[in-house]
């Protein structure tokens, strides 16, 4: 598409469905930090790698020792890692170049959700969110986890709660809890079914501030936008909420723990309650008021200007995109599948979604072309008219009058040396070392051939080719042969591959003819 003739006044959000991605049965999504590569994870434990701008797989990575569907996957800040995990209890690490396993760990419960610490380049640290058990940090290299606090209960005397499966009843005794990391890490954000978000000391497991949330419904997801300016929570109320980040992104901990320490004088709850006022503001609250559906893995764009949920209902594909104030500007409807995880572009305004039927689908702006972009006084027309041109209008202007008039300063030096940094991130210095591409993985293929060819392949893999029964020189023995063989066929010298060709209109009507010519008569 030509940029210069995009209306720049159409929102930058999805329209249209533009194409689908299909392998085996994909269940999960998520983009690099550039968005060149999609990875999916399946329901038979692998997980696809997608290079978004051919849709083409740029890599399969398969654990033969996991055959259960993956829950979870995510990129590691420059994309040389990823993180996945799998309904069967397992947390896996992939070298995401070379395809091969780092560290994988057994957990006692199925993690729903898993990501890799935001703060390295190649992390071995993890956040984990079980199915029925308070999140928790791993160490996928060591394998020692660390089992975070769900509420101010959870911490007496500072320390972790253990692992706990059942209760003597038998019911789980958490209902499953999101949490997320702050853009460097330093701070986890969980948020608890009491409806609360606690503020953790990623290092010390210490509770730092408590924000409650309206309603005191579950939280069932929580995530930053890619600034980290916005942290958005999904509740079981059927409401998305977006907070606003007061705290400094870098340096986030040691402000918070200065706001604890101005608030000694309080008691612990209002201190952290105290806090967590410091650290988060309400900043707005989608729902349909309507309908009153659930959510599904709701997100920013990557600007954060958009905010995308998608309906939780049985039997549909509906998105819905909000601005940042609120306001609902389009529901896009896809096909009748349920949705199950939804992922906004990085860069583009892109929205991935995946069906209950395991298939991803791409959803793009429709553009309209505006063709007045091109000049100022240019004018769009219904029906041709006469143009009358003025008497100097295709007059020749003099070189030295072009370069007056665009202002080109000739003796400015120009820097070949330095590149300028990336306006959509905001650490793009310190990507040197990130992953923009694939390269790709060979396979062999069948030998392509050329019209009018046979390619034969002997035993010793030596390929010949000879002339196609249509060729001309067949036509000269006086016929042509149409052979109805399989385009694959095996004789002792080796496989044979064979294009099949549509015989031309003329030789069909000389076919036709030739049957209902009657064989002229030899005369005695």
């Amino acid at each position: 598409m030509n940029a210069p003739i995009i209306d720049p006044l159409q929102g930058d959000f999805p329209e249209v469905i533009e194409e689908y991605l299909e392998r085996g049965v994909m269940k999960c999504i998520a983009f690099n930090r550039r968005g060149n590569l999609l990875a999916a994870g399946c329901s038979d434990g692998s997980c696809v790698i997608w290079d978004f701008e051919t849709r083409g797989i740029a890599k399969e990575l398969k654990d033969k020792d996991c055959v259960a569907a993956i829950t979870s996957v995510c990129w590691s800040k420059y994309g040389h890692r990823i993180l996945v995990s799998a309904a069967d209890k397992t947390l896996t690490l992939w070298d995401v170049v070379k395809g091969e396993r780092i560290a994988r760990i057994a957990l006692q419960q199925a993690p729903l959700q898993a990501r890799l610490h935001p703060g390295s380049s190649t992390p071995s640290l993890c956040l984990a969110c079980p199915l029925s058990s308070a999140p928790m940090i791993v160490d996928l290299l060591t394998e020692t986890i660390t089992v975070l606090p769900v509420s101010l209960s959870d911490t007496g005397n500072d320390a972790a709660p253990p692992v706990r499966n059942k209760f003597s009843d038998g019911s789980a005794p958490y209902t499953p809890t999101a949490a997320c990391f702050n853009k460097y890490g330093d701070l986890i954000y969980v948020g608890n079914s009491k409806g609360e978000i606690l503020i953790i000391n990623s290092i010390s497991i210490e509770i730092l501030g408590i924000v409650s949330v309206p309603g005191s419904a579950v939280i069932k997801n929580i995530v930053f936008n890619r600034s980290g300016r916005y942290l958005l929570t999904n509740s079981n109320d059927r409401t998305i909420r977006i907070y606003e980040n007061l705290l400094p992104l870098k340096g986030g901990l040691a402000a918070l723990g200065k706001a604890n320490h101005e608030s000694a004088e309080q008691d612990d709850d209002e201190k952290l309650k105290s806090a967590g006022s410091r650290s988060l503001a309400l900043f707005q609250e989608f729902q349909d008021s309507i309908t009153r559906v659930h959510w599904k893995a709701p997100c920013f764009s990557g600007d954060g200007e958009w905010v995308v949920g998608g309906s939780a209902s049985k039997g549909e594909h509906k998105i819905y995109i909000w601005d940042r104030a609120g306001h609902l500007v389009k529901i896009l409807e896809g096909p009748k599948e349920a949705l199950i995880d939804l992922a906004w572009h990085p860069i583009k305004p892109v929205v991935v979604s995946v069906s209950l039927t395991g298939l991803v689908y791409i959803w793009a702006k429709d553009y309209t072309e505006n063709w007045s972009a091109f000049a100022p006084d240019f004018k769009e027309l219904e029906e041709n008219e006469e143009y009358v041109e003025r008497e100097d209008e295709f007059d020749l202007v003099p070189e030295t009058e072009k370069v007056k008039d665009l202002g080109i300063n000739e003796d400015e030096d120009i820097d070949i040396l330095n590149t300028d940094g990336d306006s959509d991130f905001s650490d793009s210095d310190m990507s040197q070392g990130e992953i923009r591409f694939l390269p790709p993985d060979p396979c062999p293929d069948v030998p392509e051939m050329e019209d009018g060819l046979v390619v034969n392949t002997s035993k010793e893999g030596e390929i010949s080719e000879t002339e196609s029964p249509l060729s001309e020189e067949a036509g000269q023995n006086g016929h042509l042969t149409n052979h109805e063989s399989s385009p694959l066929e095996e004789d002792t010298g080796g496989m044979r591959l064979k294009r099949k060709r549509m015989p031309s209109e003329k030789f069909m009507d000389f076919e036709t003819e030739s049957i209902k010519k009657p064989p002229p008569k030899s005369k005695p």
